[in-house]
């Protein structure tokens, strides 16, 4: 019999549940997946050039920049920019420092170039101002040596309280007309290559609640420097509904001081729903940080545009193909044609037996491996960076298949699987163009094409408890899994993310 107190404790749950918009059942089925984890996602081998990565050739540029603008003339093309992140492990070295915590020598070697370097940064106008309000000169605190007092102004509410702001934006660029933050470069860059025969300029930024006004204010004032230019933006949140459940080293659900449930953001992979809900056509895909200033910005045009190309010509083909194989008469001939296709240009795998098969059998499954959304990643030469990569990976259906797939994903204790991850040659910046629509024109429910094995659990800390968190799987990781991939090289020039504010200091953002 259930004693007073659990009721109690039940009705508190529900309660919690309600709050959270996440059903009783999902509760039960969250738990049962840190009971049993994620089996590791089991790797083939890396992707190389010609081996899963095709490099546009020169010859070819041509052809794919006419579909392109073909394309974006007709307004097909929109943006996507995850931006809900705030700054604050931007600054984190300089967060460090400021509350006189202990730092490691590598840390401490950035907060001093930082401060050597103070008045390269876009934000230094910025920062002079806030302090003379206060009756605070920088210039002589900053000849004092007077870090501490400059960092309060630069990152708590005393001053530009940049440590809690979205890192969107944060100045990162200087114009003569004064800076740009990561939401002016993306509008800038989509003005650049997406906008239509009727001047019109489509993006779609996810935000967090608490910074919405203020990321519409700034994108207010942006847009109005394009008088030309008719703005199509939306903005949205990540659903309340995505959260995760935490809970504690026990598996038990984590409560927090007040006695309720903690659920957590479950990491990019929530934003699928976004990306669903945006009802684009052919949609671009890219990190808030990965921006530079509009005279570094001209092989990332031209890579844009030749993976917009790319991704137009090669579902020009997959529609072509599907119409085909709709077709009531269609031959053996016509059959072999598709499936070299799928094989030769989209690394399919097919079954050993399928010339055996019945000729209805083919076209049943070439239709259903080929009726799913489309996208082309670029990859750049790997250097180095932390994240995921290309590569052949075994699924659950017995084929493999191209996949991006994140360190935390392998079990990095087999040394095979290790030995793989180290061999990989190229690197994921999150430079996606994604192909939404079906042959009919109708939009594909993203949902159907996730594999839900991909996600990860880590052990985190809330007041000094040790509490597990799990990730749904990642945008570009398992929520597209099921997806029909194309992996294509591009510059490196065209990443050049802001991971820490000492960024800003590499050459190609101080131009």
């Amino acid at each position: 019999m259930v004693t007073e107190n659990e009721l109690r404790e039940i009705e508190n749950g529900l309660i919690d549940i309600i709050d959270e918009g996440i059903s009783a059942s999902e509760l039960e089925k969250q738990i049962e997946r840190f009971k049993v984890g994620f089996e590791p996602t089991k790797l083939e081998r890396a992707c190389t050039l010609n081996d899963g990565i095709y490099r546009i050739k020169f010859d070819e540029k041509d052809e794919l920049l006419g579909c392109f603008e073909s394309a974006a003339a007709e307004g097909r093309f929109s943006k996507f920019v995850p931006a809900s992140g705030a700054a604050t492990r931007m600054f984190k070295h300089l967060l460090a420092k400021m509350n006189g915590e202990e730092l490691s020598e590598n840390d401490a070697e950035m907060v001093q170039n930082f401060m050597d370097l103070l008045p390269v940064f876009p934000f230094y106008a910025e920062l002079m101002e806030s302090m003379k309000e206060a009756g605070v000169d920088l210039e002589e605190a900053y000849a004092a040596q007077d870090y501490e007092l400059i960092l309060e102004f630069l990152l708590t509410e005393k001053g530009l309280n940049y440590s809690s702001k979205p890192k969107g934006l944060i100045p990162f660029h200087r114009y003569e007309d004064g800076y740009r933050t990561p939401f002016a470069e993306h509008i800038a860059e989509a003005v650049a290559h997406i906008k239509d025969r009727r001047d019109r300029v489509k993006l779609h930024f996810t935000v967090a609640p608490e910074h919405e006004d203020s990321i519409r204010e700034h994108i207010g004032d942006v847009v109005a420097k394009y008088p030309d230019c008719r703005f199509d933006i939306e903005f949205s949140r990540q659903d309340r509904k995505t959260d995760t459940v935490a809970v504690d080293l026990n598996n038990e659900v984590f409560r927090i001081e007040s006695g309720k449930i903690l659920f957590r953001p479950a990491g990019h992979g929530a934003l699928l729903d976004n990306l669903h809900k945006m009802r684009g056509d052919i949609v671009f895909l890219k990190n808030i940080d990965n921006v530079v200033p509009d005279c570094e910005k001209e092989d990332t045009i031209e890579y844009k545009k030749l993976l917009g190309g790319l991704l137009v010509r090669i579902q020009d083909q997959i529609f072509e193909c599907l119409n085909m194989l709709e077709n009531h008469h269609c031959s053996e001939f016509e059959v072999a044609a598709v499936a070299i296709f799928a094989v030769a240009h989209l690394s399919m795998q097919l079954p050993e037996n399928f010339t055996q098969m019945s000729l209805d059998d083919k076209i049943s499954m070439l239709r259903l491996r080929l009726s799913k959304p489309v996208r082309v990643c670029g990859m750049v030469r790997n250097e180095g960076e932390p994240g995921g990569g290309p590569f052949w990976v075994n699924g659950p259906d017995g084929f493999i298949s191209l996949q991006i797939v994140e360190k935390s994903q392998v079990d990095m204790n087999d040394s095979q699987q290790a030995s793989i991850v180290r061999s990989a040659t190229h690197f994921n910046p999150v430079d996606i163009v994604c192909g939404m629509r079906s042959h009919r024109g109708e939009w594909y429910n993203l949902k159907n094409f996730i594999d839900p094995e991909t996600g990860f659990i880590s052990v985190k800390s809330r007041n000094g408890r040790e509490l597990k968190a799990m990730e749904l799987p990642g945008l570009w990781n398992g929520s597209m899994a099921d997806w029909i991939t194309v992996f294509v090289e591009v510059p490196l020039s065209t990443f050049s993310p802001v991971k820490t504010v000492n960024d800003l200091l590499k050459d190609e953002h101080r131009k």
